[in-house]
């Protein structure tokens, strides 16, 4: 019994320590706490409250009845979902471009920010550097503009093709829809490339360099250190970035297909954002609309968890 007693007086001493050393910590941080007080209330109103919206998927919402007069209709909206030809054609157009976006993006910039990282000539690095950020600040409606100029018929890509005879004839470019997907991947990649590769350049830089002195004694030459050294100490950081990308496979947006796509391409330049707004929001059916809206959320949790678990067993940097 005594003993029992003085368990019980160690534990309650032990949780009025811990609630002291918590109320100390909170205090000795309020000034941190303050400044993360503004994003807190930010999450909470712009990531979280909006949940509350996911019930419409489960009415037939009308916006003057709200939601607690709307009917409840259960899994309607989601049956008639799966039943509609046309979500699984704009769900394979979001996975195909996604996944092409994502292994051509992945690559082009972890190759760009290893060759910049060899370069030696720090002012035309540095400029290489700042030219390849541009894009990325670059609308969406001027890359569109450009891509398609370069493409059409009288447009310079025809014209060199044309030039060294490696064709007889202008390509139609933006009216075949056999290539419309690599058209988008690239002009993707053109525009995100060099913002892409900061992080990885960031992961290079931080590499010891002793490292690279030692493979040099050893006799290793550059393309040695950049494939044994370089690339396998970033290789968390490619983890924890390809993890992240494809978490947002399935949500692509629409701003770009729906800027190079065209009547003779829109089958293949249907993807579910585009769905969802012509389907859903155009067509006022705003509960088939969130219907859609959960699926993405659903599978790109999946998604995520799926290839966290993975990266974790293979003892690569995961995010969970």
């Amino acid at each position: 019994m005594e003993k029992a007693a003085l368990t019980n007086t160690e534990l309650a001493r032990k949780k009025v320590r811990h609630r002291n050393i918590t109320w100390k910590k909170i205090k000795d941080q309020k000034v941190l706490i303050l400044m993360s007080l503004p994003l807190v209330i930010w999450l909470l109103v712009f990531a979280y409250a909006p949940l509350v919206g996911w019930l419409m998927a489960f009415q037939d919402y009308k916006p003057a009845l709200g939601y607690l007069k709307s009917p409840w209709v259960g899994l309607k909206h989601f049956i008639a979902l799966f039943k509609d030809d046309l979500f699984y054609q704009s769900l394979k157009n979001t996975l195909g471009m996604g996944g092409l976006g994502i292994t051509f993006g992945t690559v082009s910039s972890i190759a760009f920010a290893l060759l910049l990282n060899e370069l030696r000539f720090t002012r035309f690095k540095k400029f290489t550097q700042t030219v390849s950020y541009l894009p990325h600040f670059v609308s969406w409606v001027i890359v569109a503009n450009i891509v398609t100029s370069m493409l059409s018929t009288n447009g310079i890509v025809n014209q060199i093709l044309m030039a060294v005879n490696f064709v007889d004839a202008p390509i139609q470019f933006m009216s075949d829809p056999s290539k419309f997907w690599y058209i988008v991947t690239l002009s993707d990649v053109w525009k995100e490339m060099g913002w892409n590769a900061i992080i990885y350049l960031a992961a290079m830089v931080s590499i010891d360099k002793e490292m690279y002195e030692a493979a040099e004694i050893d006799g290793a030459n550059r393309w040695q250190k950049m494939t044994r050294i370089t690339l396998p100490s970033i290789r968390p950081i490619i983890m924890v970035l390809l993890i992240m990308s494809i978490g947002n496979l399935i949500n692509i947006g629409f701003e770009k297909q729906m800027l190079l796509g065209n009547n003779i391409v829109a089958d293949k330049a249907l993807v579910l954002d585009k769905y969802a707004l012509d389907y859903g929001i155009g067509m006022f059916r705003y509960s088939y609309g969130t219907a859609i809206g959960i699926f993405k959320s659903v599978v790109s949790v999946v998604l995520i968890f799926t290839f966290n678990q993975i990266a974790k067993k293979t003892g690569e940097g995961q995010i969970i």
